[in-house]
């Protein structure tokens, strides 16, 4: 279906500001029901019961997107996120600014929108495609394909109110994305949904942008955005702080979440991680070419760059990290074993651990870093000189191009590492 503009900017966002009014009593959207809930307040003397105080879940928000673009949105809870899609949905009105949108959107922003719970399923397909302007015999020559991706046929001709809240998600997604909307707007809904529908979900979107459709998708699936958009936005407080590839703004979103960067240095000695023997200088995730990495490509091989002092000389001394994965489990312990360290002498050393590609799984990964000598008795125990817990942190993600350890898999696969192994296959 051809776009209703040939214009290749199809979304245009300029100052959009949206303000709410805590702890008064407004008329609302002034419906029936919140202008006599008004007028009972005011009629008890409820009214100034509480100071009220404005909050901007948007200020000052701008940016356009293309036709055929997939636009991220990511953020903290409370960023101005579904604030946003509301506005470009036109379920609620802005402040100050201006949102334009050139084609017929088709959104999802939250289980069940537009649907009618004592409609059937089939009834409520119909109703749906009407308010996108289609006709009947449009909406009857894509029923079939609807249906079918949904995987609620033996339920299609039951009133919605009688479905599970997956049902309702599968079905309200595939009348989202079927019923050939020019811009596809998706909130977080889509986390209802089991793995195997996601995937398709996933790939249902991927398909709309190859057709010149346009998406925009909330998700707080770090992994799967990175994977799916091409570029994101981040917004903070309601303001948008970084609009980037994709994968960088994935990477500088959660090292901000989680305290730390691509890059430490003391310059301090005194505060610097040391002991007696050792002093750290400066950490850095690197990539082949010695340049900063907040976003590794899975397939790629990342360096964690040591800058250490050797303050005495006195026996073996050599640099080890420790990389944690999200959720704080270990994904692995390294050392350097080299001989060259059992008679370092005294100055400054810069030393690099390569993690290989298709290695670690896809997500945020953190490193400790230290300078070790084996204590007392040999080999028993390690004596830190100089430790820094979560030093720096990177992101790894998979373009998902079928060349990765992942192959042509969409999914997810579990664990931290995602090693690409040698297969040795012989025929009987």
């Amino acid at each position: 279906m051809a776009y209703a503009t040939a214009t290749r900017t199809v979304i245009e966002v300029e100052g959009l500001s949206k303000r709410y009014r805590l702890g008064a009593l407004q008329a609302g959207y002034d419906t029936l029901r919140d202008s006599i809930a008004h007028g009972a307040n005011r009629m008890i003397g409820r009214e100034h019961a509480s100071k009220a105080e404005d909050i901007w879940a948007l200020k000052d928000v701008s940016f356009s997107v293309d036709r055929g673009e997939v636009l991220g949105v990511i953020g903290p809870n409370g960023a101005g996120k579904s604030t946003l899609l509301k506005i470009l949905t036109r379920i609620t009105t802005p402040t100050e600014g201006q949102a334009t949108i050139h084609g017929r959107v088709g959104s999802l922003l939250e289980v069940g929108t537009g649907f009618h719970g004592e409609l059937t399923g089939r009834e409520n397909i119909y109703l749906n495609g009407s308010i996108l302007g289609m006709t009947r015999r449009e909406i009857t020559r894509k029923l079939p394909e609807i249906v079918e991706f949904s995987g609620v046929s033996k339920f299609i001709d039951t009133p919605v109110k009688r479905y599970s809240s997956g049902m309702y998600v599968r079905l309200a997604f595939s009348v989202a994305a079927h019923l050939e909307p020019e811009i596809l707007l998706v909130d977080e809904v889509l986390a209802v949904g089991d793995a195997e529908f996601q995937r398709r979900c996933l790939g249902r979107m991927e398909e709309l942008s190859r057709y010149g459709r346009t998406v925009l998708f909330v998700s707080h699936q770090m992994q799967v955005l990175a994977r799916l958009c091409d570029r994101a936005i981040l917004l903070r407080e309601g303001r948008l702080v970084q609009d980037g590839p994709s994968e960088q703004v994935v990477a500088q979103y959660l090292q901000h979440e989680a305290g730390s960067g691509s890059h430490r240095v003391w310059t301090d000695p005194h505060t610097a991680p040391q002991g007696k023997r050792a002093r750290l200088r400066e950490v850095r995730v690197v990539d082949e070419d010695g340049h900063l990495l907040d976003a590794a490509d899975i397939r790629r091989p990342v360096g964690i760059e040591i800058g250490f002092t050797i303050l005495r000389d006195d026996g073996p001394i050599f640099p080890k990290i420790k990389v944690v994965d999200h959720k704080g489990d270990t994904a692995f312990n390294a050392m350097d074993t080299s001989a060259e360290w059992d008679n370092a002498p005294v100055g400054d050393y810069t030393s690099t651990a390569w993690i290989p590609g298709n290695f670690l799984n896809e997500g945020l990964y953190s490193v400790e870093v230290a300078l070790c000598t084996l204590g007392a008795g040999g080999s028993q125990k390690l004596v830190h000189h100089g430790i820094a817990p979560e030093a720096v942190s990177f992101h790894v993600h998979d373009p998902a191009l079928g060349d990765s350890s992942k192959g042509r898999f969409a999914g997810q696969l579990r664990g931290a590492l995602r090693p690409q192994l040698n297969w040795s296959t012989s025929r009987r």
